[in-house]
């Protein structure tokens, strides 16, 4: 199996950029959040994705990136 990884993602990292991206968030949507606040309907998603955009549209400031990174970072786990 290892070989078989190593070999998948050697191949993956030679994509363009554009499908690297696309096959990282397949991927990702196939994972089940941990995270029981993570645990939403896609219906749920959908507002929330709305909820933000309504924000970005009225000019509200996001997170920094620096902000951002640390907030994940607290939420995740070590590697």
């Amino acid at each position: 199996m290892a070989k078989a990884l190593a070999k998948i993602h050697r191949e993956a990292l030679q994509l363009p950029e554009a499908e690297r991206a696309r096959l990282a968030a397949d991927l990702l949507a196939t994972l089940v959040p941990d995270i029981p606040s993570e645990v939403r309907s896609g219906g749920e998603w959908i507002a929330e994705v709305e909820r933000r955009a309504r924000i970005a549209m009225e000019g509200e400031p996001g997170l920094t990136w620096p902000e951002a990174r640390s907030q994940v970072q607290r939420r995740s786990p070590p590697m």
